[in-house]
């Protein structure tokens, strides 16, 4: 599995050297106050040697407070420092996971549309999560342990050498096996928390999937087989868990190992050297001090080096999709689109899915300005992709779109969407009240537009029966509504929008006879003005359409006015009429 570590560490430090006051002041800080309380020990020996040394007691008494006096200063420094060194660290971390959560919310949502298709809401919503918070511990633990960790052992190793360079070069030998066997080990156990995470993330994503999808998983008696696939996807989970906290616990019994031998190593050291009266019972008090202060830093620094590469691991995720370039981007310099009569032009456009499966090939079509043109085929005809392609949720295989002959490959993708109003066949809507709905077509709209747009599109009679009428909340996705309530609310959202160009795809198709009725209207005034490009398998619903365009396989098969195709008794159109007529429509 692909390591992102080093990149993760480069969007970290991106981010992080934007605020480099605050980082100086917690890395100085840290140092200084660490160099500081490894020079305690020092000035203990000194004490227990003057203590031992004898002499006229109140001369020693006096060596005695003036040596505790420093050490009551250092410890006032220190405390000072490490309120520097909290307060700054506070400040940037908190600033910097603020940044990396905007920037990965931008550049998760200029990802297209292909992109959110093939990837769990859920499982993106935890990676974002992950990365952030990864930042924050990754951060504490480089400076409050590591930064600290190295600070004291280099200090402890230059006092060491100054005492005896037997002791010192002892130090430094045991610190360099440690740092291997720790850098063998995390590089080992990296891949399985690699593994791990990436189980957890497909786990939530099932997770996510089920809990969207429970009204199928009832009405289709899933129950038991979600629950098997629930119960092995978390099993891998716990398998992988298992293994490597079994790994930290093989890490953490060699990690005790080396320490054990540390302190007896230096201690039987010491003792030789007093034999031969090298060292003093100071330097025996300063040498203990000293190992116990590194192997219980030591000690954290395994767990802290395991939950560094986990927490990278958790991040690693993220740092794919951030890795990944956007399918869809605007050109350098790309220009807005100006639409002033909305005239269509695919000019000889082919288009495959995947590379693979081919749509179009060579398509030609012209929508004349304000035309208003219905598409009509079988399912898989391509009539849904035509929209996506004219809203660039897709880059072309070959061919160009144009707009009042500006091309949309060469236009801002924002540019594009402002001058096209969009009504789906399956409207989904943001979990908010039914006033910031509508009026997420127009952000600037004042409550009357958005109170006339429902009106026209005949929201306002049920909204009107809601407790909170405009302020009512409609559920994640607008679940709290029914279909038809929703697409009237896409409708008037549309109507509120008032583009250019228009697209309905199927519109209509949630709406009973009645409803229908009252929307077909609301259409005629939406349309009025407009191109028009609509989608619809209720053939009824299109006959008064400009033109009417036929497609199967990828081509146009016919063309014309709904009482042209019709003459022709042995086209498709008039196949499809008759079927949906003697079988749908009186």
């Amino acid at each position: 599995m692909e390591n992102n570590s080093k990149l993760t560490l480069k969007i970290y430090w991106h981010y992080t050297r934007k605020h480099s006051l605050q980082f100086f002041a917690v890395v100085f800080s840290v140092i200084i106050l660490r160099i500081l309380d490894t020079l305690v020990p020092v000035y203990l020996k000194n004490f227990f040697n003057v203590l031992s040394a004898g002499g006229e007691k109140n001369v020693v008494a006096g060596q005695l407070m003036h040596i505790l006096f420093i050490i009551a200063i250092i410890g006032v420094t220190n405390w000072a420092l490490w309120r520097v060194a909290t307060l700054a660290a506070s400040a940037l971390e908190s600033r910097v996971i603020f940044e990396l959560s905007n920037y990965c919310f931008q550049y998760l949502q200029k990802h297209s549309f292909g992109f959110f298709n093939n990837n769990f809401v859920g499982s993106l919503v935890k990676r974002v999560n992950r990365f952030t918070r990864s930042y924050e511990t990754i951060t504490d633990r480089v400076i409050f342990n590591i930064l600290q960790l190295v600070t004291e052992v280099f200090m402890i190793v230059i006092i060491l050498m100054r005492v005896n360079y037997i002791l010192g070069v002892t130090m430094i030998a045991w610190t360099v096996l440690f740092a291997i066997v720790s850098f063998i080990f995390t590089q080992y156990k990296l891949k399985y928390d690699l593994q791990r995470s990436d189980a957890d993330t497909k786990a939530t994503g099932l997770l996510a999937d089920t809990i969207t999808n429970n009204a199928n998983v009832k009405l289709f008696n899933g129950f038991d087989r979600e629950v098997k696939s629930m119960t092995t996807a978390n099993n891998e989970v716990r398998r992988l868990r298992l293994f490597t906290w079994n790994l930290s616990n093989v890490f953490e019994a060699t990690q005790g190992g080396l320490s054990v031998m540390l302190e007896l190593g230096l201690m039987y050291l010491a003792i030789r050297m007093w034999q031969k009266g090298i060292l003093t019972v100071g330097d025996f008090i300063l040498i203990q001090t000293y190992v116990l202060n590194i192997v219980s830093r030591i000690w954290d620094f395994g767990r802290i080096v395991q939950h560094m590469y986990e927490d990278f691991a958790d991040a690693d995720e993220m740092t794919k999709i951030l890795n990944t370039p956007h399918e869809i981007v605007d050109i350098p310099k790309a220009k807005g689109l100006s639409v002033k009569t909305g005239n269509i032009i695919f000019d000889k456009i082919s288009f495959y899915y995947h590379n693979t499966r081919p749509v179009f090939k060579n398509f030609n079509l012209n929508i004349s300005p304000k035309e208003k043109v219905a598409l009509v085929g079988p399912s898989g005809a391509g009539k849904t992709t035509i929209v996506k392609l004219i809203l660039r949720m897709y880059e072309l295989s070959s061919g160009k779109i144009t707009i009042d002959n500006q091309d949309i490959a060469k236009v801002t993708q924002e540019s594009l969407w402002k001058n096209i109003s969009m009504v789906p066949q399956d409207p989904i809507l943001f979990h908010r009240s039914l006033m910031e709905n509508i009026r997420y077509g127009k952000p600037v709209a004042k409550d009357r537009e958005v109170i006339l747009a429902a009106k026209l599109a005949h929201c306002h009679e049920f909204i009107s029966g809601f407790p909170d009428g405009y302020n009512t909340y409609v559920g994640e996705r607008g679940v709290k509504l029914s279909g038809g309530e929703r697409q009237r609310v896409a409708i008037a959202r549309a109507i509120l929008r008032n583009a250019p160009v228009l697209v309905l795809d199927e519109a209509t198709s949630s709406l009973d006879s009645e409803s229908e009725h009252y929307i077909q209207d609301a259409l005629a005034h939406l349309m009025r003005d407009k191109t028009v490009i609509v989608i619809a398998h209720r053939l009824s619903t299109i006959m008064k359409m400009d033109r009417i365009v036929v497609i199967d396989g990828g081509k146009i098969v016919e063309e014309g006015t709904h009482k042209q195709l019709l003459e022709n008794k042995s086209g498709h159109y008039y196949k499809l009429w008759n079927f949906q007529a003697g079988g749908f429509i009186q």
